[in-house]
């Protein structure tokens, strides 16, 4: 498809909130605007839901679940009808990857080529996997127990802005999968995409009131959804401090959360390593996304005995980012989400200089794109691990350098952080990779690569990046509940 056919196809349209398998308006009529951050120029209207509509859309997911229309449903039938999604979400990629890329600011070639992608193989995937569930069976001599994995109920998805139908897709697959009902609210900054999943529910035959999408504050629509007493499990994804008031609200009603939450992954590169590999590596760990990903590599650490050729090769590289219209193929970096977050990235820049951290390049906003939110790929280094850019989450295009001497040391600075969601380690020392790689405290941790993922292995991290697990049978054992039935003979 061209990109006129695309333009053509994918027109921009006012969001409105879906329960219950239809469109509406918030009952009070209220809107709010989405901006594209290219430009800072309005998308779209958007319904504001408050909580008159968000315990609508609880009561209806509750009544839904009840009723056993979906959660009865046989899983043959439910896995149809996902996999029907799934192939929907593919033969609209366009539209889809278009649509993101004018919300979030992202370039086109990262929403259709791997967002809106894995976005329809999050769906096949838990899909196909509900179909093989395993039962435990417990033979007594005069007794036999098994377990039955029971769909929880209605289940909450707050889901945040910077991958936002991919998030939302990895987070209601499973949900739906495992026989719960849905309420999903999608990040205000970026609620276009995420309210198309429900044309697409429906063309699949998802019943109605199976899947509902409120858009809305989450001081009023998420307060609500972690507070029902209807809702039976809150995934929540976000930043740390979000993320505890979230599971302050959630235990009100004692509902179980599962919180993926803020990072500051240390991405480490010792002498042994490829230098070509990990700078490469490293530049697609920070800049990927405009570094707004919480699994960023944002503190790279190098061994003093590589430093200034690591340095030399990397700073190089990010000369060679392409700043630009996220609808441009040679796009490589599009704009940060929003004005205010351009700022809070330019203030942690001159925190770091002030911090005594040198600036090897960027350190500014990029001009002559229109007044959108584009800020130059940035990196700091000669920095402390003590300096609040080596402990603060930036969430931006700006990368901190430090550099160690020892193996141990590098350990030291990588578990000196509050996060630990993941982490990158660059060797040729297969023995060097084992041992680092288990002593550093993280969820995930790759080697001499980043961000691959197997949808069959558990996804979460630890400390201030979060509670819980999701991946594979873990997001099974999250979104069910378990129950022991002991029959005698």
């Amino acid at each position: 498809m061209t990109k006129q056919e695309v333009l053509e196809k994918a027109k921009i349209q006012d969001a409105k909130l879906f329960i219950d398998g239809q469109y509406v308006d918030a009952h009070s009529g209220a809107t709010f605007d989405s901006l594209n951050p290219a430009n800072n120029q309005k998308l779209a209207s958007v319904a504001n839901a408050d909580e008159t509509d968000t315990k609508r859309a609880i009561d209806v997911a509750q009544r839904t679940f009840t009723s056993g229309a979906w959660s009865n449903m046989a899983v043959e039938e439910r896995s149809r009808i996902l996999c029907k999604m799934s192939d929907l979400i593919l033969e609209k990629v366009d539209e889809l990857a278009y649509v993101e890329t004018l919300d979030v600011g992202k370039p086109i070639k990262e929403s259709r080529d791997f967002d809106i992608p894995r976005a329809a193989a999050n769906f096949r995937f838990f899909a196909e996997m509900a179909k093989y569930m395993v039962h435990e069976h417990y033979d007594m001599k005069n007794h036999i127990s098994y377990t039955h994995y029971a769909p929880a109920g209605v289940t909450s998805l707050i889901i945040p802005w910077n991958l936002p139908f991919m998030q939302m897709t990895w987070k209601a697959s499973a949900a739906l999968a495992a026989g719960n009902t849905i309420v999903v609210k999608p990040a205000s900054y970026t609620p276009l995409s995420a309210v198309m999943l429900g044309e697409i529910a429906n063309e699949a035959g998802l019943p109605p009131g199976v899947l509902n999408i409120i858009t809305g504050p989450g001081s009023t629509v998420g307060t609500v959804m972690a507070t029902d007493p209807f809702v039976r499990r809150l995934s929540f994804v976000g930043e740390s401090e979000t993320g505890k008031t979230v599971m302050a609200n959630a235990s009100k009603s004692l509902i179980p959360v599962s919180l993926e939450l803020g990072g500051k992954s240390a991405n480490i590169v010792f002498e042994d390593a490829d230098l070509d590999e990990a700078v490469a590596g490293s530049i697609e760990a920070i800049f990927r996304n405009q570094g707004e990903i919480c699994l960023a590599g944002s503190r790279i650490l190098v061994q003093e005995s590589v430093y200034d050729q690591f340095m030399d090769k990397f700073v190089e590289a990010v000369r060679n980012i392409q700043v630009g219209d996220p609808l441009d193929e040679s796009t490589d970096m599009g704009a940060l989400v929003s004005r205010s977050h351009l700022e809070t990235v330019n203030k942690y820049v001159q925190i770091g200089l002030e911090e005594g951290a040198k600036l090897a390049y960027g350190g500014k906003r990029v001009e002559g794109l229109g007044g959108g939110n584009f800020y130059m790929p940035t990196v700091l280094y000669d920095v402390d691990n003590k300096m609040r850019v080596a402990q603060e989450e930036i969430f931006g295009p700006v990368p901190v350098i430090i550099p160690f001497k020892t193996e141990d040391e590098a350990v030291a600075i990588a578990n000196d952080s509050i996060y630990g969601l993941a982490g990158v380690v660059w060797t040729n020392d297969l023995r060097r990779a084992q041992r680092v790689s288990s002593s550093i405290n993280s969820g995930l941790l790759w080697v001499n690569c980043w961000y691959v993922r197997d949808l069959r292995t558990p996804f979460g991290g630890s400390k201030a990046s979060g509670i819980g697990r999701e991946g594979g049978r873990h997001s099974f054992d999250f979104y069910t509940e378990a129950k022991t039935i002991t029959i005698k003979k």
